[in-house]
């Protein structure tokens, strides 16, 4: 079994995944100073990445609401690992957070994100000492793409870094998937579309920019991840795109999401009382959380 869990940070994102394993993933963080569980996400995270763990930082892309706290994630739990798109993006004026992310970015602590890219217990096991790998799969960026350069040059010269976001993918083996897309905005991905399109089905598709229109995922696209559940984040109600056809959970209604994600199925949770009609009852529970159903594989 393996936990992957979806903070209600407002507008931004904050992720992780316990993979019960040697293995702990950190995806994004948006951990301002009013909110008021700031402080209780930190001590989550860091009682669960322990020493005996093999802990990442997966930064989808250099934007303040995926980084923000990112120096005092790093002071509780000593990043080692951070992985990134390679990128030199700037901003007009630093504050602590982006500079600490340059820091971490710009260290032998980094490691480059790019489509295909392997490296031990993220994707490939340790036969020698047993360790499995985390199943995390990297689809995107394709480096040599010449919209993905252009972006790339973007945000070098202190425009938006939106579209130089990392898509990555996890799967447990007989168990469900999800996919992660950063900011990625429609009219970059209708550029790119061929590529995207090679992006295997997942069960679970946070959606990207947040849920919003400008961020919508293009039919095409959609139609080969077919996603079973949307989450729609925590944009402003009058930005997001619902995603018509699909069945979805937004996260601005619903709060922390759990997954608990087994051998064919995938439990979910919220910290808010919510509901939907296309899940399973199987009488789940968790401490502090709703159980609003199961999604059957």
């Amino acid at each position: 079994m393996s936990t992957i869990k979806s903070f209600s940070v407002g507008n931004g994102d904050t992720f992780y995944i316990d993979h019960s394993t040697a293995n702990f993933t950190i995806i994004d963080c948006n951990l301002r100073e009013d909110n008021d569980h700031k402080s209780e996400i930190i001590t989550e995270i860091s009682s669960l990445s322990t020493s005996d763990k093999i802990t990442r930082f997966i930064s989808t892309h250099p934007d303040d609401d995926h980084f923000h706290g990112i120096k005092d994630l790093d002071d509780e739990i000593n990043i080692l690992n951070f992985y990134c798109a390679k990128n030199e993006a700037t901003k007009s004026e630093d504050d602590d957070h982006f500079t600490h992310y340059k820091s971490l970015r710009d260290s032998d602590k980094a490691f480059h994100l790019y489509k295909d890219c392997k490296r031990k217990w993220m994707n490939v096991s340790d036969d020698e000492d047993g360790r499995s790998h985390a199943g995390l799969h990297c689809y995107w960026p394709i480096r040599d793409n010449a919209h993905y350069k252009e972006a790339l040059v973007n945000a070098k010269s202190g425009e938006s870094p939106n579209n130089i976001s990392i898509v990555l993918r996890y799967g447990l083996e007989n168990g469900g998937s999800f996919l992660w897309m950063g900011d990625l905005e429609t009219e970059f991905m209708e550029n790119v579309s061929d590529d995207l399109e090679k992006i295997p089905q997942t069960d679970i598709l946070f959606a990207p920019h947040h849920g919003r229109e400008s961020g919508k995922v293009p039919t095409a696209i959609l139609e080969k991840i077919n996603p079973k559940i949307i989450i729609i984040g925590e944009a402003p109600s009058k930005h997001l795109d619902y995603y018509s056809g699909y069945n979805t959970i937004t996260q601005n209604s619903a709060g922390d999401i759990v997954f608990e994600n087994k051998s064919g199925k995938i439990h979910i949770f919220t910290s808010k009382d919510y509901s939907v009609d296309f899940l399973d009852n199987e009488n789940q529970s968790k401490d502090g959380m709703y159980y609003i159903g199961t999604l059957n594989l």
